[in-house]
């Protein structure tokens, strides 16, 4: 159905995370994966879905220009937002580790925002998923850092991984934004501009 609705456009997906092009794939979306470096750095009086709002936009900002008609560029941004702060992608197992200790216990937010652009148009969508952790212990926390290695995630953890399966008690909210891609506002998102 989609498939049908997109065959006169040009679908370009400005990500590297691999789930997020498996998401594609699973949707049966024929697209073009496009990399551009962006310094992923955003005003530090944006709070939230704000931030992701911003960064989602500045990474299709990269492509100003560059898109003929009938290209559909998508771009997206994820964070964990505890306690005031932005959790993003640990640099070390040090941190990873802390930012896990942090969630143990308590309820945080998962905000993704997704960038469509076509050579006409920019249009940023969000959603935002609450994520109840229940109490880890330092070794299990300590086991999935040194076996898992989650440096690619924002949060250091995958929803998906061996600590979703132990750690996560409750969700509020879509799995798949937390996975990465709020797959639905990606297809609801994508039929829209088919029109």
């Amino acid at each position: 159905m989609l498939q049908q609705k997109l065959k006169d456009h040009h679908l370009i997906l400005a990500s590297a995370s691999p789930r997020r092009q498996q998401f594609f794939r699973d949707l049966g979306l024929e697209f073009e994966i496009r990399l551009k470096p962006v310094e992923e750095k955003y005003p530090e009086e944006l709070k939230g879905v704000e931030i992701t709002d911003y960064l989602a936009r500045l990474k299709a900002a990269a492509f100003d220009e560059e898109l003929s008609t009938g290209d559909i560029l998508v771009t997206s941004d994820t964070i964990v937002w505890h306690e005031g702060t932005a959790l993003e992608k640990p640099n070390d197992p040090a941190q990873a580790f802390e930012m896990i200790k942090a969630l143990s216990g308590k309820t945080h937010e998962v905000i993704t925002s997704v960038c469509f652009m076509t050579a006409e148009k920019k249009h940023t969508v969000n959603a935002i998923t609450r994520v109840s952790f229940s109490k880890l212990e330092d070794d299990e926390i300590k086991f999935y850092v040194d076996n898992f290695r989650p440096f690619d995630k924002a949060g250091a953890y995958g929803i998906q991984e061996w600590i979703g399966l132990i750690g996560v008690e409750h969700i509020e909210g879509s799995y798949f934004n937390v996975v990465g891609l709020p797959t639905h506002l990606v297809y609801q998102g994508l039929m829209e501009i088919a029109e």
